[in-house]
């Protein structure tokens, strides 16, 4: 799929954002509930951070340009960079009109209803990140992936803030909504910052993962019953691109020719086994010592 029609999945984030503020401020103002305005601060984030991510999709769809030889798919990081930004924000608001509700204790009013509202807006919520998410592991679109992560920490939330509003109209205990509200707030601190540790590690150029890495040295394995050998393998990912760079280290006495068709060889099947794959390749004869001296990535 072209990653420029990834955007129309931010733009049902967005309006699936819109939809859940209104139902979750519904839902609010006819119970009073500290629980249910947080959930509802909580959808006001995720509507900019859907924003922000159809701003990032548009931006890491360019194609490739003088200042940007590699393209613009690490645009995408900082969206999920921002997302993990907003959801840290958005646990620590909540656990500051949690305190607000501890010291100042409310009665919750018309239940029911708030609790029939916050449960479409949730199943709503449900539904659209099951789809981003879907659609981010397929097609490796981290913003996406962030997104739907987003949404699901709303999920919680909600669901978090529905059973504490439930127990509270039911045992009249009205310090449970803001202590579930924390406890909410504290669990989805932690897709925070998973999500601010895998945005840095996309912006610090960090390796494929040892999997997509044993993809490779599996390819590599089929050649060196020829008297080929490989090194100075090095990986990076960008969102959707991979970049993969490695010797190939043929006998003296192939041609320039069967060694070059070689490596095209090699190359496909790494960009077939691994989607979005970039590969880069450098030829050395197998038996001169200057072919040793490069290995390192400084020389």
């Amino acid at each position: 799929m072209n990653r420029a029609s990834l955007t129309k999945y931010a733009w049902l984030s967005i309006v699936a954002a819109l939809f859940t503020i209104t139902l979750k401020t519904v839902a609010f103002v006819v119970t009073g509930s500290v629980g249910l305005l947080s959930d509802a601060l909580e959808s006001l984030v995720n509507l900019v951070a859907a924003i922000v991510t159809l701003l990032m999709l548009v931006i890491a769809a360019r194609p490739a340009d003088e200042l940007h030889n590699y393209g613009h798919t690490k645009a995408e990081y900082f969206s999920s960079l921002i997302e993990g930004i907003l959801i840290f924000v958005a646990s620590i608001g909540i656990i500051l009109s949690a305190i607000g509700r501890i010291l100042e204790p409310r009665p919750l009013e018309r239940v029911p209803l708030g609790l029939l509202v916050s449960v479409i807006a949730s199943l709503v919520n449900l539904i659209v990140a099951q789809v981003l998410m879907r659609v981010g592991k397929r097609y490796n679109a981290i913003s996406l992936e962030a997104d739907a992560h987003h949404l699901m920490t709303d999920v919680y939330t909600s669901i978090g803030v529905i059973v504490a509003v439930g127990a509270v109209a039911l045992s009249g205990w009205h310090l449970l909504d803001p202590i579930i509200a924390i406890v909410v707030a504290l669990n989805i601190s932690r897709t925070a910052i998973s999500l601010l540790r895998r945005s840095v590690y996309g912006l610090m150029d960090t390796a494929l993962g040892a999997e997509e890495q044993q993809a490779v040295l599996a390819i590599f394995e089929k050649y060196r019953a020829q008297g080929v050998q490989f090194h100075a393998l090095r990986t990076r990912q960008a969102a959707g691109r991979r970049f993969i760079s490695f010797h190939i280290l043929v006998p003296g006495r192939w041609s320039t020719h069967r060694s070059h068709h070689l490596a095209e060889r090699v190359e496909a099947e790494i960009r077939n086994s691994l989607a979005g794959a970039t590969v880069f390749t450098h030829l050395e004869p197998v038996d001169d010592p200057l072919s040793y001296q490069d290995i390192e990535i400084d020389r």
